[in-house]
Formats: C-alpha cells, structure tokens, sequence
C-alpha cells in the first residue's frame, strides 16, 4: 500500500527503529556475550514442492494509487547490439511486494536492514474466504486466529501469517481493487488480530490484497502499528490456495536496495 494522502495522519504514530527488535520468547531466553539470542523458526519438514507466491507483474497490475507500478524502455536493442537490456521505472509497493517497517515510520528498519532469518519463515495460513464472498472489506479478527489456534496448534515464533480470502483469483478484474461504485473494497487484517500475532512473536503478516489493512480503512490502523514495531508484510500474495494452512516454509526475496521502504519480491513456499 503506498498512498501520499494517508502520509500526515500516521506521522503521530510513528515509532521509532529503536523498537524494531522482537521480544524474545521464553523458549529462546538464552544469552550470549553478544546479545540477547532471537527466536528461531521452528521450519516445516517439506517433500520440497515449490510453490510460487508470487504475481508477474507489468503496468497493468493493479495497484493502491491507480498508476503503474513499473515501466520498461529499451535500453540495448539486440538486432543492434547481439544482446538485450530494459531500463525498469519501479515504484517499491507494486506487484507482489514487502512494506517494510521504514514504509510507516520515520526512521524503522529499512527493506536490507530485514534480517535474514526473519525472511525464512514457517507459513500459516487463515482462511477468511468465506467470510469475503458475503463482505469484501471482510478482515482476520482476534477471534479467526484463535480458531486457527484451537483448529491447528500455536503459531510459532517467527511465523508468517497470510490471509487467504480468494482475492489473487480477481486480478486482472476491477474487483480487485474496487466495488461498482469505484471505491477500494477487498480484504485485510483487522488490527485486534494483528495485536495478538504480535504478542506471538510473528515475524510478518501477508494477504492476497492489495493492503495490509481492508479496503474501507480510513486510519491504516495495522500499517501504523503492525510495520513500525519491527515487523513487515508482504501483500499481493498468489497461489495461497495451493497450500495447507500449516506445513509450509516460505522463503521471502526481498529486495536489497539501501533505505527502501519496500519493494518488489520472489515469495516462494516450501511444502
């Protein structure tokens, strides 16, 4: 989600990097000269079928201000040259992305500063696609993840969470971004949700909308309190559907460039 309107209403809440590291669990309480140890994943055993999270992407794809979210020009014709380059116009929040805690805070941590471990991480996923057939704005509540719990286990420390609600089907369509009245309407994260999977130590959440937060929002709420304690998300997720809701290891492309709010990533998932 990148949206220049919504930049005044969330400067109150901007947290500073200085909350960016995780609460340590219990289970990871031990310490070493250096430090205090992070909690880390307990990963899935996989048969090592990939599954691809991620959308191809040109300016068509839909994206949260209408504008095109990369632009390609020839740069080295091959008819010419015997080889072939694109010079690539990108901005960081299009296509199957990462918004990272610098996206909705002054001075968090940018997209190479996420540590590597929390780019490696068991995936679970809830499933809320009924609840989006009957309301598009539909969101995870506190009370879906602990259906999750009760149904499948505790969600592990350093987990992704990623909402499945059947919306990466409408890409392509007006549906996905927008109602017939041409307001945004599709599906996110409600924040009573976002607070509990924070209290669990998750290291990101993920949907297969365009926004962290549902279409309808007006505060951004779990962008202005998800992303600056630390953590990140990834949205416009593909081919949730493909997998079960828990066994899966999902590997997290970020991309590597200095003091980006986000960008642009190859997810892929393990199962």
């Amino acid at each position: 989600m990148c949206h220049q309107c919504v930049i005044e209403s969330v400067k109150s809440s901007m947290l500073s990097r200085r909350s960016f590291f995780w609460g340590a669990s219990a289970a990871a309480g031990a310490s070493l000269a250096s430090g205090l140890v992070s909690p880390r994943p307990a990963l899935a055993q996989t048969s090592g079928r990939v599954v691809d999270l991620t959308h191809a992407y040109d300016g068509q794809f839909p994206t949260f201000d209408g504008a095109p979210g990369i632009v390609a020009e020839e740069a080295v014709n091959f008819d010419k040259s015997g080889y072939q380059l694109f010079k690539l116009t990108i901005f960081e929040h299009t296509g199957t992305h990462i918004d990272a805690p610098l996206h909705f805070s002054k001075d968090g941590a940018s997209v190479d500063e996420l540590e590597p471990q929390s780019l490696v991480c068991p995936l679970c996923i809830i499933d809320i696609t009924a609840k989006a057939a009957d309301d598009p704005n539909a969101t995870v509540e506190a009370e879906d993840v602990e259906a999750f719990v009760s149904a499948n286990g505790e969600i592990p420390a350093g987990a992704c969470v990623a909402m499945r609600s059947g919306w990466a089907g409408k890409v392509g369509t007006p549906s996905f971004r927008n109602n017939e009245a041409g307001q945004f309407a599709f599906p996110g994260f409600g924040k009573s949700a976002t607070d509990l999977l924070a209290e669990r130590n998750v290291a990101a959440i993920g949907v297969d909308t365009l926004s962290l937060d549902p279409g309808n929002s007006a505060d951004f709420a779990v962008h202005t309190s998800w992303l600056p304690g630390g953590r990140y998300g990834i949205e416009c997720m593909n081919n949730l559907e493909e997998l079960p809701v828990t066994g899966a290891t999902v590997f997290v492309g970020a991309p590597k460039h200095k003091g980006g709010t986000g960008g642009p990533a190859r997810v892929l998932a393990l199962v």
